[in-house]
């Protein structure tokens, strides 16, 4: 049986299953993590996000849980972005995305085909070769990209036969003054973050360094069968991002379009058809059709930061129906903060440090009453400190004119 549903209802439940209708104890910060990953595009947007939905949460237990206990790892997965995710959860965040075939390689490493077919070399021959390097050029060292991009670079080089190693060699298109296989090596680096052999130690000044997974987790992880960790992304995507369909987790994850649907399946006898909400029929889980049918979302107000998880719904008019102020939130460079209230996306927000003064700007898409005015005050409060400033200085734009402005 299909069941109904109207937009409104989607949008409550997914801010509840977000956890941004109410602030969750600190303690329990891996299983808010662990919903589905925290982006940290840019640097000191995870701290945020936590922020967000965590009472109490501050950078120093941020710091604390990265750093020395290693609850939290932080490596390269859906999308090929930095993601913060439970180290418990390792294999749900990077097997349960990690690509088998050429197809599927090319998929999740956008960009990289013009080298690839320039070198008349495969995706699974770049990312087995970069691979085999990998031991012992990190070995007991922790190395930020681009010396890492080079070294490997230019011990591939080494075993290429003459042609192939000029072609390599020459200066690539991605970033200027970067031979061909630097860049290669740049891209299918993200593969090995999903093979766990690599993935992120704490930043160290603007730069976050590489690591061996197994030198900095350690060897005695449990480890889960491949299309286990496939089923249990994707029912984390669906338990924040449903009702929703193959096509919706494809972009979500930056899988391609087969490995989605082929994960899809593993998952079908799991899932409740729902329509309604698009015109269209998408999926729930079953185990989640009584709360979404009884969903409801507070009037609560929360300032997420540009990559915040809630953001990254496919369907963005869920949670911003003027589709011409979605060009103001969803940029590619300099994106702004949202403003969420009642898990709607209200307007945008804008912050600078000075000194330990932290600068915040709200620009409304709509009239603000008082009382949600003071409740942005009050998270700006929250803010902050997770931007490393003692005290903040909060001001409102009046609306402009043109909403793409």
């Amino acid at each position: 049986m299909t069941m109904t549903v109207d937009v409104a209802r989607v949008r409550a439940f997914r801010a509840a299953r977000h956890h941004l209708t109410e602030r969750r104890p600190i303690d329990d910060v891996l299983a808010v993590v662990g919903a589905c990953g925290i982006q940290n595009t840019p640097p000191w947007a995870a701290g945020v996000a936590l922020g967000a939905r965590l009472d109490g949460f501050t950078l120093d237990a941020f710091d604390r849980a990265v750093s020395v206990d290693r609850t939290l790892t932080q490596s390269w997965c859906m999308r090929g972005a930095p993601f913060l995710f439970p180290t418990n959860d390792i294999d749900v965040f990077t097997t349960g995305l990690l690509p088998d075939t050429e197809r599927d390689i090319r998929a999740f490493v956008v960009g990289v085909k013009p080298a690839l077919d320039a070198l008349e070399m495969s995706a699974i021959e770049a990312v087995d070769r970069t691979e085999a390097t990998l031991p012992r050029i990190l070995s007991g060292r922790q190395l930020p990209i681009d010396p890492l991009g080079k070294e490997i670079a230019d011990t591939i080089a080494e075993y290429l036969p003459l042609a192939r190693r000029r072609t390599w060699d020459e200066p690539g298109p991605y970033s200027p003054g970067q031979p061909l296989g630097e860049g290669v090596v740049h891209f299918v680096l993200r593969i090995s973050t999903l093979k766990q052999t690599i993935c992120f130690a704490p930043r160290s000044g603007n730069k976050a360094p590489f690591v061996l997974t197994s030198e900095w987790l350690g060897d005695d992880r449990r480890h889960t069968e491949q299309d286990e960790a496939r089923r249990e992304l994707l029912r984390r995507y669906l338990r924040r991002y449903g009702p929703s369909n193959s096509a919706g987790f494809a972009a979500w994850a930056g899988i391609s379009p087969q490995q989605a649907s082929d994960t899809w399946d593993l998952l079908a006898e799991e899932l409740t058809s729902v329509r309604g909400h698009k015109g269209g029929t998408t999926w729930v889980l079953g185990d989640d059709v009584g709360a979404l049918e009884s969903a409801s979302v507070p009037d609560s107000v929360r300032l997420l930061p540009p990559s915040d998880p809630y953001l990254r719904q496919q369907d963005r008019d869920t949670i911003l129906d003027d589709t011409t102020r979605h060009p103001v939130l969803w940029r590619t460079v300099g994106a702004p903060g949202a403003v969420l209230r009642a898990g709607r996306v209200v307007g945008v927000w804008n912050a600078r440090k000075r000194g330990r003064r932290l600068d915040l700007t709200v620009r409304p898409f709509e009239p603000l009453p008082e009382g949600v005015r003071s409740a942005v005050a009050a998270e700006a409060d929250v803010l902050a400190p997770l931007r490393g400033a003692e005290r903040v200085a909060l001001s409102f734009t009046e609306e402009r004119t043109s909403a793409t402005g």
